[in-house]
């Protein structure tokens, strides 16, 4: 079924690359000046609500035109080939967009229709994905009676039923309760890491994207943060560390970020530090000391995505 996903024009070349891209709704910017490569695999697109994730997905698609710059996606330019481009891209977008009436077996064999294949391979396909993300004893159902995460999983299968070259997922656990959504998690990291897709998730929940991805794009304001393997901005060589002082945290708090050191509070007393390139705990110790305090607990502590993304987002532009 999806095992013939990995081809070798999948594994070369970028999926998708923005070069100098504006955009503008009315006399707001979306996304300004934004330069970035997407690499083969899995790749998360991190940022707020409101930090132009959407807005890029839908303009490497085409659906949003650009005010200046160029798009490339599997080398193709945006500006003259969109149409070939959604061919052979699977999107699942943010918001519904079933057909009421339909059942998710005809509604997914009439996207692959959409897509291109001929009507009988189209419902083949149809059968196959819905089996695969879950919804094989569902898919006679219309769609209207589907739970908020089965709707979720419709969309996924109609995004697959065409076998594209590359995904674009945009807020795929939106609204799913928690079981659903580690499913939902599931599913795309077994698309990435067993299946061979390529992908680009957008997300605002920092761990899914720690989860299903191997690379992640951070966007803040409409411009790019940081871009990077998430492996490498979770290094055990970042320097994090977990301290507390006696009595006083919020004046070790201000002592260390007048000191020009990252430290947030990471509750019940708890100060989450992050040492600049070459620090070391002995800088937090004097720190301490400057400031009359004593260090009751310090110990190295792993660095998470939220960590590598409060550095970025906080890095002067």
């Amino acid at each position: 079924m999806l095992s013939d996903l990995v081809t070798p024009e999948r594994l070369a070349n970028p999926t998708a690359e923005l070069d100098r891209v504006t955009v503008h709704y009315g006399g707001t910017p979306a996304l300004r000046d934004v330069s970035v490569t997407f690499e083969r695999g899995t790749v998360g697109l991190l940022g707020p609500n409101g930090a132009g994730k959407s807005t890029m997905l839908r303009s490497l698609l085409g659906l949003v035109r650009s005010d200046s710059g160029t798009m490339r996606v599997m080398g193709l330019d945006v500006a003259e080939a969109a149409r070939e481009i959604r061919s052979r891209v699977g999107y699942m977008p943010e918001r519904d967009a079933h057909v009421p009436g339909m059942t998710a077996v005809s509604f997914v064999a009439y996207c692959g229709e959409l897509s291109g294949l001929p009507s009988s391979d189209a419902m083949q396909r149809a059968h196959e994905v819905l089996y695969y993300v879950g919804l094989g004893e569902a898919r006679y159902r219309k769609l209207e009676t589907y739970s908020v995460g089965m709707k979720q999983r419709a969309k996924l299968a109609q995004a697959l039923v065409h076998d594209p070259d590359l995904l674009l997922l945009d807020e795929p656990t939106s609204g799913m309760d928690p079981g659903g959504r580690d499913e939902m998690l599931d599913l795309i990291r077994d698309l990435g890491r067993a299946k061979g897709v390529s992908l680009i998730m957008s997300s605002h929940v920092l761990p899914d994207i720690e989860y299903a991805c191997d690379h992640v794009v951070m966007l803040d304001r409409g411009r790019v943060a940081a871009h990077a393997a998430i492996a490498t901005l979770t290094g055990h060589g970042a320097g994090v560390f977990e301290m507390r002082v006696k009595s006083d945290s919020g004046r070790m708090l201000t002592a260390l970020q007048e000191a020009g050191i990252d430290c947030n509070e990471a509750g019940d007393g708890a100060l989450r530090v992050t040492l600049p390139a070459g620090g070391t705990a002995r800088d937090l110790f004097q720190v301490a000391a400057a400031a009359r305090l004593q260090v009751r607990h310090l110990r190295p502590s792993v660095p998470t995505l939220e960590d590598a993304f409060a550095r970025a987002v906080g890095a002067p532009r």
